[in-house]
């Protein structure tokens, strides 16, 4: 196996299976948890995750890990959830799939930017910053976190009763 650790040789077995579900994996952890270890899979796709999907997936997961020793003998508890909104924004999917919400930007140069993703491509982000558009190229960024609202986006263009 080489020096493969074992959450690579876990997402390597792991990803064709999430991938097959019409999914992307986007994390994987194994913590410690008393005797059991638990082990969390992230997964996402455009448009959200359901219950169903997670339910589909954690199956084909499971399935996949009983047809293996990659977790070993030892008893686990396997968890599949989607991210969380303190997820970090790293990969261009992460901005297309924040679009249009409020997110502060850390940039290469030390700067920080804070304003609403408009669009996202391959190759960077587009945000309002105070009425103002500003293009972002994914070199520029190391990272993003969408940042908690609890008024909705949808709800200042809307009537609002």
């Amino acid at each position: 196996m080489g020096s493969a650790s074992p959450r690579d040789h876990l997402m390597k077995l792991l990803e064709p299976v999430v991938s097959a579900e019409g999914l992307d994996l986007e994390d994987i952890t194994v913590t410690q948890a008393g005797k059991r270890r638990l082990l969390r899979v992230i997964v996402d796709r455009d448009g959200g995750v359901s219950l169903d999907d997670v339910a589909d997936v954690s199956q084909a997961v499971s399935t996949a890990l009983d047809d293996t020793d990659a977790m070993g003998q030892a008893a686990y508890t396997l968890e599949v959830s989607s991210p969380g909104v303190d997820r970090p924004l790293t990969e261009p999917r992460h901005w297309r799939r924040a679009a249009k919400r409020l997110v502060k930007a850390e940039l290469r140069d030390g700067t920080v930017v804070e304003g609403r993703i408009m669009t996202a491509d391959d190759a960077g982000v587009d945000l309002d910053i105070e009425g103002a558009a500003r293009r972002l190229d994914y070199e520029d960024l190391t990272r993003g976190r969408v940042q908690v609202e609890f008024r909705r986006f949808d709800d200042v263009d809307g009537d609002e009763g």
